[in-house]
């Protein structure tokens, strides 16, 4: 590897699986002190066990202010400053839009986009000037994906939120960017209808899902000084699903 974060502290949320932990051990590798967080204690510990030193890892719910602020302590007496936050946490229940309940919705807008808001606004204190913040989109904010319609409209929300901080944030030049993703091969696709599931499939244009450390790939390009003149943009990589 070519050390391409070398020195460079790091928090990925939803660290434990799937496009996190690929980023966390992509991350690492690259010469990263990375802190993951999780809700689920157990997944964590294996997930510190895979990538082995460089990271660091911090039970808590991203949904709950007083864990976002154990999260930030900890950091901030361990390492004393963050150059990069991926918030990549989201989600939310398939429904049709008239089964939608109040629960259901305030659930998936408080995953998706109210943890994602707070999650950055409290890092901002230990943010070094030239920063990079990144956060998960998904082409459900794009393209019509059947009963997920709450789910996309969260997501939509993030392109906003990146467009703003981007303009907040520029007098410390600290960058903020979208990593929008199309269908990767991780552990909640297996909750997919499987005729959804199908559907997405065959919709992408090379013909498959995409891997988490193709994504992980994009996100260290965004994390890395080989994207200092990108902020305030969405970075696609959907194999051309919303593209084409």
């Amino acid at each position: 590897m070519s050390g391409k974060l070398e020195g460079k502290v790091a928090l990925i949320t939803g660290g434990s699986s799937g496009i996190g932990l690929a980023t966390a051990q992509r991350f690492v590798a690259e010469g990263a002190r990375v802190f993951i967080t999780g809700r689920r204690a157990a997944e964590l510990q294996k997930a510190q066990a895979l990538i082995g030193k460089g990271v660091t890892a911090v039970q808590g719910d991203v949904t709950i202010l007083s864990d976002l602020d154990h999260l930030y302590a900890t950091i901030a007496r361990e390492a004393g400053h963050l150059d990069v936050v991926f918030a990549n946490t989201g989600g939310g229940p398939f429904e049709p839009f008239s089964a939608v309940s109040a629960e259901s919705f305030d659930t998936t807008f408080g995953l998706t986009i109210r943890a994602t808001f707070f999650t950055i606004q409290k890092a901002i204190p230990l943010l070094n000037n030239d920063a990079s913040i990144i956060m998960t989109g998904s082409i459900a904010a794009v393209k019509v994906v059947p009963h997920l319609s709450v789910y996309g409209a969260a997501k939509a929300a993030l392109r906003s939120l990146a467009r703003s901080l981007s303009f907040e944030l520029k007098d410390r030049g600290i960058r903020a960017n979208l990593l929008t993703p199309g269908p990767v091969d991780t552990p909640p696709m297996a909750s997919f209808p499987k005729e959804l599931l199908g559907a997405l499939v065959g919709s992408v244009p090379m013909g498959r899902m995409g891997a988490p450390g193709e994504i992980a790939a994009a996100a260290l390009f965004l994390a890395s000084s080989e994207s200092s003149f990108m902020t305030g943009t969405e970075v696609f990589v959907d194999g051309g699903t919303a593209q084409i």
